[in-house]
């Protein structure tokens, strides 16, 4: 569905014939794609293919996710900004469950300096490698490693989490729109949907060059987040969106 997405935004417009013809299936197929898509705010359908949303700003599409490396020294001090914005707001809770990415690993470390008795969830590896080390007691789930991102994954992470429950779940995202937060891998992406399911507070981590950028599979509503840490006032229209869903927005700031 990418794919269709990154033909919209070319062109202001798509045929479901044209699409059908260049990827090689059926119309059937191109119809319920959009249709999914239509129902995501993504295109309005109209006879014989769809368009462009008739308002909105432009929005960039990532389908292809960067190694970890790479993404941990991007933007790496607005990122850190963010981890420690989120440590002072986590200190407080005694069970938090901690997504994976670069900015989340960043929160685990700052949260785990701040000291304090907890017990942190998570999936990712990488978190419970460096919180280990930092003395932290750490529970992760069982399943499968994808190696990319060293997190856990599959059926039994799933199950694992589903049956506990979180005081606060801290999502990191690769993009955020007025449809709402994104990210690049679908199988964490099914993590990321326990801990929110789970959870009595969310709160969501996004540096500012992920605005009005879209990734593989949308992870939640703006009103399934009850923060969001950044690292820059979001542009107007998304800043309304994010109050209209009921979202605190707290931007971090060097001391």
């Amino acid at each position: 569905m990418n794919a269709i997405l990154k033909r919209l935004h070319e062109g202001g417009s798509v045929a479901v014939a044209d699409l059908a013809r260049d990827f090689d299936v059926s119309d059937m197929t191109v119809r319920r794609d959009l249709a999914e898509l239509e129902r995501e705010g993504l295109l309005e359908r109209v006879h014989g293919g769809a368009r462009r949303r008739a308002s909105g700003p432009l929005k960039v599409i990532d389908d292809i996710e960067p190694d970890f490396e790479a993404r941990a020294a991007h933007n790496s001090d607005a990122k850190r900004l963010i981890a420690a914005e989120a440590a002072d707001l986590l200190s407080g809770f005694r069970s938090v469950a901690i997504d994976v990415g670069s900015t989340c690993l960043f929160a685990a470390e700052a949260l785990a300096r701040r000291g304090g008795q907890r017990h942190v969830f998570t999936n990712s590896l990488r978190v419970a490698t460096s919180l280990g080390a930092m003395g932290t007691e750490v529970y992760l789930p069982e399943g499968r490693t994808r190696p990319s991102e060293l997190s856990i994954t599959g059926p039994s992470a799933i199950e694992s989490f589903s049956k506990l429950h979180f005081e606060v779940a801290v999502i990191g995202v690769s993009g955020l729109s007025d449809e709402g937060f994104y990210d690049y891998s679908i199988e964490d992406s099914e993590l990321k949907k326990i801990y929110l399911e789970r959870s009595a507070h969310r709160v969501f981590l996004c540096d500012s060059t992920k605005f009005r950028r879209l990734s593989t599979i949308r992870v939640a509503a703006l009103s399934e987040a009850s923060v969001l840490i950044t690292d820059a006032p979001p542009p107007s229209d998304l800043a309304s969106a994010l109050a209209g869903a009921g979202v605190e927005i707290r931007v971090a700031e060097e001391t």
